[in-house]
């Protein structure tokens, strides 16, 4: 169980990017009271944790409903990986928008914690390392997230802003690279006829 639990949160970490999404909180708590930013900070974590959990629970029902093979959604999972992954990596910066008062919960807390990325990768894994493994990893990876972000200054006085633009471009190449893993997955479980 714990070496499916390891094996669950690299996946996820990958997709939750929290290294890369620290300097797009920061530019949205720049102006926050201590209060603000904590209040931001719980927003879009819980925005994410629930949205992503539902999802866990809720993909593979939809998907049945709809006919949707795990093959079928590992290939468009894995396209949708691979394309964000090189839209990032190819970009200078990460799109930001304007802060408004739910900033925590859009675009915080989804699509940039709890995206494509996220949603992707969890449903995709639950077939790999089980539910328990899944749902503790995306948890995990989701609290590291809010964790970081509270200690932001720590973390950017220690790395720099460049060296967390460099991590979030190493982190997009593993991104992409589990995106064509997820595409090669798809193919033989089609093949397979799962």
């Amino acid at each position: 169980m714990l070496r499916n639990i390891l094996l669950a949160i690299i996946p996820i970490f990958v997709a939750v990017d929290a290294f890369g999404l620290l300097p797009i909180y920061m530019s949205f708590a720049e102006h926050l009271s201590p209060h603000g930013k904590r209040q931001l900070i719980i927003q879009s974590i819980l925005t994410a944790l629930v949205l992503a959990v539902a999802f866990i629970f809720l993909g593979l029902k939809i998907f049945a409903l709809l006919g949707i093979t795990v093959g079928d959604f590992m290939i468009a999972g894995g396209a949708i990986l691979f394309c964000l992954a090189i839209t990032d990596l190819l970009s200078s910066t990460k799109q930001t928008s304007i802060p408004g008062e739910d900033l925590g919960v859009v675009p915080l807390g989804t699509p940039l914690i709890a995206g494509p990325a996220v949603l992707t990768s969890s449903v995709v894994i639950i077939s790999q390392y089980g539910l328990a493994a899944t749902v503790i990893s995306v948890v995990v990876n989701i609290v590291f997230a809010g964790v970081l972000f509270a200690m932001s200054g720590f973390v950017i006085r220690v790395i720099g802003r460049s060296g967390a633009k460099a991590l979030s471009k190493i982190v997009s190449l593993f991104l992409a690279a589990i995106g064509v893993m997820m595409i090669r997955k798809g193919i033989f479980a089609i093949a397979a006829g799962t």
